[in-house]
């Protein structure tokens, strides 16, 4: 038998297979490498928010040059955006190869560009690469060159006298090939404009003709972003390239917000490292007590922002910090700061006793909270180390068991579900090596009012705790996307309301960094036979499919997320469609989820703001009030008339 077996054939590798991609071939064809995923434009780390902050950080860098102090960006239907700095310019004899050729640029020269963010020579080049169109022109010297750009390739460039304020005007437009069906958000797009001028006091930024501007930077910052007030107030310092702020508050866990030359780390990195060290070591010696570090930083809220030269980040998107020095030949980043840490807030503390305690007292109950609690931790911890995860309620994805996790980490999400069926499925259907499942058994408690011992003492909050590893914090987070997977019905909504009032309650901020999600699933599925489809696009599509050898079923199927949707689908369609209302994620088999799941998932981010009364909401639907939502339920409802009997 094993004679028999024939060895597959190698194909044929001649010089034709040997290809050279130009530089705008090379950023289409790996996009990935420039901007990370690429994505539809609903959530912030969506490839068109890269491109906008690629063009927006050379702005900023000409203020940090003391070159301009107004920026305009204006976004035209949600796909278009022109931005606007009064900087230098461009030099107008190298703007070509500013914005088309890699590896090209003006901040390799330190002394031009001490401390920017982009020092690769690459951010502006993707973005006309990966833009169907792409504008810009150089003011400056009396004159004005402008070139234009299809899908990185030059098509126009002319010179001209202008008497306008010299300065960079770029426009672009996101290839719609490329990131498909994509919107610029208005809440996304002006919570990134927020965060560089808190960063660069004096800058005002026009965003669609609103005005933004900060006055005292990261103090403003957690102002406008925290969502419980400070136990005192926010301790605000600055020095030669560091910026802090922090204060305490009476919620669960750590916050964070850290950046480098105005980059938001969101993924922290060396100096949110240091930050964390040093602020608890400093006030554990201010104090003279030997409080845990843990127990110090309870309820801190904190950002940290610092400048570097040549920084180097783990990533083209830049979300964390490596550098172990604030230049090539300085002192260590963890020194610098720890250092400034030292001298400022000890002397702070010393000069405000008031503040200090206040916050002594605030750390004293975190330290008498957690000693309270240390036997049920203790054996809440045996506990989940004792369930099998893997096998009674986590099924983990590959990557948390290959090298590349930490690479991959931005790729791996968690669905949250209930029930075997609906778990089941997705676990059938998930990609296994990114995405990971965990099932709850039944509807989870309601932590509202309740304590952080809750969380050790309930079996499916332990064990959801210990899978996504968030006990000391988000450092530590394993999934990068934590999605709940609920049924669309009135039990789904619940479980799912449940579950985010626990993360509200004990961990904010995985909701306040966007780490949690809502699963969007179909409604319906409406399907009819190919020879009865109306619209000739979708025919003309599975033909397409068909002659790639792609098998396809007669039928023509289409999800539905909404009654709106329906209707269209129906219209579509043609006459005498096959209408099917699902009730729960279990009535969807596995080879249906895979279309829910993949590439084209839908998520709805949870977000937390400053005016969402969050506390308020909580306290009015989780809270102990049943007879006031009772009342409001009855005073609210309506009753609908008998309907007419139909006629025989």
């Amino acid at each position: 038998m094993a004679d028999n077996i024939q060895t597959p054939q190698a194909p044929e590798y001649i010089d034709d297979n040997i290809r050279h991609l130009s530089d705008m071939e090379h950023v289409r064809t790996r996009p990935g490498m420039y901007i990370g995923r690429l994505g539809d434009g609903s959530l912030p780390e969506d490839g068109i928010y890269v491109l906008l902050k690629e063009v927006i950080d050379n702005s900023i860098d000409e203020f940090k040059m003391n070159a301009g102090k107004r920026i305009e960006i204006d976004v035209e239907d949600h796909l278009r955006i022109t931005v606007r700095d009064y900087g230098r310019g461009i030099p107008q004899g190298k703007l070509i190869e500013a914005v088309n050729v890699l590896n090209t640029g003006g901040k390799y020269d330190s002394k031009a560009f001490k401390k920017s963010v982009g020092l690769n020579g690459v951010g502006v080049k993707a973005v006309n690469a990966l833009s169907s169109h792409f504008k810009v022109a150089s003011y400056r010297d009396g004159k004005v060159r402008t070139a234009t750009f299809e899908c990185g390739k030059l098509q126009t460039d002319t010179t001209e006298d202008s008497n306008d304020e010299t300065g960079t005007y770029i426009y672009f437009e996101p290839d719609n090939t490329l990131f498909k069906n994509y919107q610029f958000h208005d809440d996304i797009v002006e919570t990134m404009l927020r965060n560089y001028t808190y960063l660069n006091t004096g800058l005002t930024i026009m965003y669609n003709g609103r005005r933004i501007l900060s006055r005292n930077g990261l103090e403003d910052l957690l102002n406008d972003s925290m969502t419980v007030e400070g136990i005192y107030p926010i301790i605000h310092m600055k020095g030669e390239d560091i910026e802090i702020a922090f204060t305490h508050t009476n919620q669960y866990g750590e916050e964070y917000h850290s950046f480098v030359n105005g980059q938001h780390t969101t993924q922290g990195g060396t100096h949110q490292s240091a930050f964390k060290e040093h602020i608890a070591k400093t006030i554990k010696e201010f104090s003279g007590k030997n409080f845990e570090y843990g127990d110090i930083r309870n309820g801190l809220v904190a950002a940290i922002a610092v400048n570097i030269e040549e920084p180097m980040f783990e990533s083209q998107t830049k979300i964390k910090l490596g550098s172990l020095t604030m230049s090539p030949d300085g002192v260590s980043v963890n020194k610098y700061i720890g250092d400034f840490i030292k001298q400022e807030v000890d002397n702070y503390l010393h000069k405000h006793s008031d503040v200090a305690e206040v916050m002594l007292q605030k750390i004293s109950e975190s330290e008498k909270e957690r000693k309270a609690m240390a036997g049920v931790t203790k054996l809440a911890r045996e506990r989940a180390k004792k369930a099998n995860l893997h096998n009674r309620k986590l099924r983990d994805c590959r990557i948390h068991f290959s090298d590349a996790k930490n690479d991959r980490k931005e790729e791996s999400s968690i669905f949250i579900t209930e029930g075997d069926s609906a778990s089941g499925s997705i676990t059938k259907s998930r990609d296994v090596n990114t995405q990971a499942v965990f099932s709850l058994k039944g509807k989870p408690l309601n932590s509202y009012g309740l304590t952080k011992k809750v969380v050790y003492e309930n079996e499916e909050f332990n064990l959801l705790q210990a899978a996504l590893d968030i006990e000391d914090g988000l450092d530590t987070l394993r999934y990068n996307k934590v999605i709940v997977a609920t049924d669309a019905d009135v039990d789904g909504m619940h479980i799912r309301l449940l579950i985010i009032t626990f993360f509200l309650q004990f961990f904010p901020d995985l909701i306040k960094k966007g780490h949690v999600y809502v699963l969007q699933t179909p409604l319906f599925r409406v399907r009819n036979k190919r020879n009865k489809v109306r619209n000739k696009k979708i025919v003309q599509e599975i033909d397409e499919k068909r002659a790639k050898g792609e098998r396809r079923s007669d039928y023509v199927t289409i999800f539905c997320y909404s009654d709106e949707e329906r209707l269209k689908a129906i219209e579509n369609l043609g006459p005498d469609p096959e209408i099917t209302r699902f009730k729960g994620l279990g009535e969807i088999s596995p080879d249906e989820f895979a279309h829910f799941i993949g590439p084209d998932m839908r998520l709805e981010q949870v977000t937390l703001h400053k005016n969402d009364q969050v506390q308020k909401l909580l306290e009015y639907y989780m809270g102990k009030n049943t007879m006031e939502r009772q009342n409001f339920i009855i005073d609210n409802l309506v009753i609908e008339e008998d309907l007419p009997e139909e006629e025989e």
